[in-house]
């Protein structure tokens, strides 16, 4: 759902820069509650793993793509405030480095791909743990599935008010819905997938699940009953593995997997071509450079691009979270 240049007029593109640039402020902030020195590195590794994913466009309809958008799963993993920087991370390297999504639509594309769909995701994903007692997956499911087609509707809104092309916001709106809904899916398979996947292996490191978990209560041979505190997790030995295994999946994902992603346009430029907007898309500023859509403009394989996406997210995400931390030292 990457917007291009040439969708929005200034005053659109402006006022979203500004709610992008102030939610940014906001988040960068609020961050310190979410991080400290045990969980920045996990921040860079969501925002990496999210740009690898987001490579992987799979069929959805005839001739329509989709792809991760990956806000729910941020805010699940990391925390709300840390998801939208990891978003809005994504976006920036995307935009500048591989002219995916315009330089002039950088605020529009964070609002509805970053703060949108994080909002719509943690708060549904609050919602439903609270309905379920818990179930920390079955939330990730839904809160993913219904935070990419609140995305796309708010697309529409924006469109339907600051758009280059006069639309029928009804029937842009059904298409859009329609299409995201079918990616909204396969975005709550992934997100579920990995969440669950991550609380199997390390379930202190999944924002969404803290608090969560039932204290482990054990029977003595006279009928007492002991609770067996929470053990604090080493900060430095235990970590290493995981985010060593994790920037090793995310580095086949994007090196390897995405040689087999769809080729097929994506919702937003499919309802585009329906609708007769598309046209409306300018030239990206950066569209010859060599690395300009995932390598394809300078002969570079798509998998070379994608690890040199990971490195740069994941060293430039990694970094605002670092500095962004709770500086207070982590007890171990």
């Amino acid at each position: 759902m990457h917007v291009p240049d040439g969708f929005f007029n200034a005053a659109t593109s402006v006022s979203a820069g500004v709610v992008a640039a102030a939610g940014v402020a906001v988040c960068l902030r609020g961050a310190r509650r979410e991080l400290d020195d045990r969980t920045a590195p996990m921040a860079g590794l969501v925002a990496a793993f999210i740009f690898a994913v987001q490579m992987l466009n799979f069929p959805v309809a005839a001739g329509t793509s989709g792809h991760l958008l990956g806000g729910a799963l941020a805010a699940i993993l990391v925390g709300p405030y840390t998801g939208v920087l990891c978003m809005a991370v994504v976006l920036l390297v995307q935009g500048v480095f591989f002219a995916d999504g315009g330089l002039t639509a950088l605020g529009v594309n964070i609002t509805i791909m970053g703060i949108v769909t994080v909002l719509v995701g943690w708060g549904v994903f609050r919602l439903v743990t609270g309905l379920t007692r818990g179930k920390v997956v079955v939330a990730a499911f839904l809160a993913a599935l219904i935070s990419v087609p609140s995305a796309a509707l708010v697309f529409t809104v924006l469109f339907w008010i600051g758009g280059t092309a006069p639309i029928e916001v009804g029937a842009v709106a059904a298409a859009m819905g329609g299409v995201h809904v079918l990616i909204g899916i396969g975005e709550a398979v992934i997100t579920a997938v990995t969440v669950g996947a991550v609380l199997a292996v390390r379930p202190d490191l999944v924002y969404g699940a803290r608090g969560l978990a039932k204290p482990l209560v054990l029977r003595g041979a006279e009928g007492a009953t002991l609770v067996e505190e929470e053990r604090p997790v080493d900060a430095k030995g235990a970590l290493k593995p995981f985010l060593l295994g994790g920037v090793g999946v995310t580095l086949v994902l994007a090196g390897i997997v995405s040689f087999y992603a769809s080729s097929e346009p994506d919702g937003l430029e499919a309802v585009g071509k329906n609708e007769g907007f598309i046209n409306q898309q300018a030239d990206h500023l950066f569209g010859s450079w060599a690395m300009a859509d995932y390598g394809d403009v300078g002969g570079i394989p798509v998998g070379v691009a994608g690890v040199v996406g990971v490195g740069l997210v994941l060293l430039i995400a990694g970094g605002v979270a670092y500095a962004a931390r709770n500086r207070t030292k982590t007890k171990v």
